[in-house]
C-alpha cells in the first residue's frame, strides 16, 4: 500500500546513512503482498559482522521504532543480521527464521549476490525433508503412545497435557514436512495444515480431537493415520534412537532438538 511504501523509503534512507548498514531486507505481510491497512513494517537490518556482535554484547538485536510516525498504527520491526548471520542461517536455520524470509524484498544492498542468497535461505535442501519426517514421526510416536499412556496411567495431568501437545505438533510437523512446507511458528500451524495440497483424510478431526481431550485412543488413530498415509515409514525399531538422538543429545551434537527444526 502507498502508505506503507513511503514508510519503508523513509526507514531505508534512515538505515543507510548509518556506516554500518550493508542491506536492508523487507520481510513479513507487506513483503508478501497480504498485508493490512494497519500493518506493521517487518525487516531485517544487515550490518557488518563486527556491528553485529557489538548489538549481540548490548542485547540489542531486535526492537521496534517509528511508532505512529509514518501512519497510524504503523511501526518498524527490526531484526539484526549480518553476512556471519546469513552463512550460518543458510547451513544451519531452524524452519521459522528460513520461514521469515520466504517472499522478501532486498530494498537495499551493498552485500553482492544477495537477493539469489536469502532465496536460497528460505529453502530446505531436499535430502532434509525425509530426515524431518522421520524425526517429527519417532516424535509423535514417543508422545503418543508412551508419554500419554503414563500420564493417563499415573493421572499426571500435567503430563497428559504436555504429551498430547507434543504429539500433535510432531504430527503437524511430520504433515508439512512431507508437503515440503516449512514451520512458520506456532500460531501459523493450524492455519497452514488447512491449506496443504496433500492431507491425510480425516487428519484435522483427529489432530483437533488429540489437542481437546488428549485421548490416548485418538493419538493412536492420529499416529495410524500418519503412518498409513507416509510413502515411507521409520522402521519401529528406530524410533527410540531417533527421539533419544533429537532430544536428548543436542546438548553433545550441537544439533537442535527436533521440535525447533
Amino acid at each position: 500500500m502507498e502508505h506503507h511504501e513511503a514508510a519503508l523509503a523513509r526507514y531505508v534512507s534512515d538505515a543507510r546513512a548509518q556506516e554500518a548498514t550493508l542491506a536492508v531486507v523487507l520481510v513479513g505481510s507487506v513483503a508478501r503482498g497480504t498485508e493490512r491497512p494497519d500493518s506493521d513494517l517487518d525487516v531485517y537490518l544487515v550490518v557488518d559482522d563486527a556491528a553485529w556482535d557489538v548489538a549481540a554484547r548490548a542485547n540489542r538485536l531486535a526492537w521496534s521504532e517509528r511508532h505512529d510516525e509514518d501512519y497510524p498504527g504503523g511501526y518498524v520491526d527490526v531484526k539484526l543480521a549480518s553476512p556471519r548471520y546469513l552463512d550460518a542461517a543458510a547451513d544451519r536455520a531452524d524452519d521459522p527464521t528460513r520461514a521469515s524470509f520466504a517472499g522478501a524484498r532486498v530494498l537495499f544492498s551493498a552485500v553482492p549476490g544477495l537477493e539469489e542468497s536469502i532465496t536460497a535461505l528460505a529453502a530446505l535442501p531436499e535430502q532434509e525433508w525425509a530426515k524431518r519426517v522421520d524425526a517429527h514421526l519417532a516424535q509423535a510416536r514417543l508422545h503418543g503412545r508412551y508419554f500419554l499412556g503414563q500420564a493417563h496411567a499415573s493421572g499426571d495431568e500435567f503430563l497428559r497435557r504436555h504429551a498430547a501437545l507434543h504429539l500433535a505438533l510432531a504430527a503437524a510437523r511430520c504433515v508439512l514436512a512431507a508437503n515440503r512446507t516449512l514451520l512458520r511458528g506456532p500460531k501459523y500451524v493450524t492455519d497452514t495444515l488447512r491449506t496443504l495440497p496433500d492431507l491425510p483424510s480425516g487428519f484435522m478431526t483427529l489432530w483437533q480431537r488429540v489437542l481437546t481431550q488428549a485421548d490416548s485412543a485418538d493419538a493412536a488413530a492420529l499416529i495410524e493415520l500418519l503412518e498409513g498415509w507416509l510413502p515411507r515409514v521409520l522402521p519401529a525399531e528406530e524410533t527410540l534412537s531417533t527421539f533419544i538422538r533429537d532430544n536428548e543429545l543436542p546438548w553433545l551434537t550441537g544439533a537442535l532438538p527436533a521440535e525447533y527444526y
